[in-house]
């Protein structure tokens, strides 16, 4: 048979609709191998599978969607992984449903380094945006490839910190490897695809469907040895996420935030729910059994002593203009003004509905 025979076989399984990876696990047992199965009669297939499945398999995948695979596999930083490979991360044969072949670009290594994930809200605020990258270049200098879903937000910033870090980040993606979602992250994209790795279980062309980003969140965590979640409202994806963390028997981390902030309620969940409330990024290499790091010495931001009493009046909490003037005493004006060239500076950041956050 031709070299590729098998890799040609494995790719059409991949693309069969219907064939979900429980069901293909089970033919492989069955059949011994993905030649086997595409060889298979429909009446011997369907004693594993359901009939439908079992005709279109025969039937074969689209021969212009094999070849559109292979065309893509000869770019040397293309790779199908299958559970067949040496290479196939060991952590995912842990999980309930390993996919039987992952789409990579980059650094298909970094799938079987000790990884951490980190995750967290889209509409992540600065302040929280600002502790995924902390804590993600932390982490990665620690030791651990940092593992999120390239969405905005939370995410970004992950890799950005990974791509910092020694260990560099891997994104799990909801689409096929060809298409970059969502657009506004093609850059980082391109940089992960040359300094770290994109993962997808699905097959090239797939576009980003609703469904599809809630099943790769089970990749994301069952990749790493923990997942910490930075922000997360009470309806977050990130909280799938941790549950499949849990689920996995990983460890589940948390970062604490203001009572006040939507944005830490899901957070303050997890930790009532016995998720483990961090502060630095030590507080995760230690549980985790990994050395210490020295994080980056932070800059002396040298202040004004008329904003200074500003700062002083915000606190640690979101707070409006109307309740920061009573606590200063400033006018409505004056306080907009020394506000706006605080966030200029990067010392306050503005959030949704009008309220303000000192950043550290």
């Amino acid at each position: 048979m031709a070299p590729d025979a098998e890799l040609r076989a494995w790719l059409a399984l991949g693309l069969i609709p219907g064939l979900g990876a429980v069901a293909f696990r089970k033919l492989l047992a069955a059949f011994g191998g993905p030649e086997a199965i595409v060889s298979a009669r429909a009446a011997a297939l369907g004693r594993v599978v359901p009939a439908p499945v079992a005709a279109a398999i025969q039937a074969g995948a689209d021969p212009a969607q094999v070849e559109r695979a292979l065309a893509w596999l000869e770019d040397p930083a293309n790779r199908v992984v299958t559970l067949a490979d040496d290479a196939y991360p060991p952590l995912l044969l842990q999980i309930p449903d390993p996919p039987p072949l992952l789409y990579v670009k980059g650094n298909a290594g970094l799938l079987s380094q000790p990884a951490l994930a980190v995750v967290g809200s889209r509409n992540a605020s600065q302040q929280g945006a600002a502790n995924a990258a902390a804590f993600a270049r932390d982490l990665s200098d620690g030791g651990f490839t940092i593992v999120s879903g390239l969405a905005r937000g939370i995410d970004a910033a992950a890799h950005r910190g990974g791509l910092a870090g020694r260990s560099s980040t891997v994104a799990v993606v909801g689409t096929g490897l060809d298409i970059v979602y969502p657009a506004r992250n093609r850059d980082l994209a391109h940089q992960l695809a040359g300094e770290g790795a994109l993962v997808s279980e699905f097959p090239l062309g797939t576009p980003a469907l609703p469904v599809n980003f809630p099943r790769r969140n089970r990749l994301i965590s069952g990749l790493a040895r923990g997942c910490l979640v930075v922000e997360a409202a009470l309806k977050s994806g990130s909280l799938i996420t941790a549950r499949f963390a849990l689920d996995q028997g990983r460890e589940v981390f948390a970062i604490p935030g203001s009572i006040h902030s939507t944005l830490s309620k899901g957070c303050h969940r997890l930790i009532k729910q016995g998720a483990k409330l961090v502060e630095s990024a030590n507080d995760i290499l230690e549980e985790l059994g990994a050395p210490a790091v020295a994080p980056l010495a932070q800059e002396e931001v040298q202040v004004a002593p008329e904003f200074r009493g500003l700062l002083d009046a915000l606190g640690d909490d979101p707070v409006d203009v109307d309740t920061l003037c009573e606590r200063s005493g400033l006018t409505p004006e004056t306080a907009s003004a020394m506000l706006l060239t605080l966030e200029l500076d990067g010392l306050v950041g503005r959030l949704p509905g009008g309220r303000f956050q000192r950043l550290r």
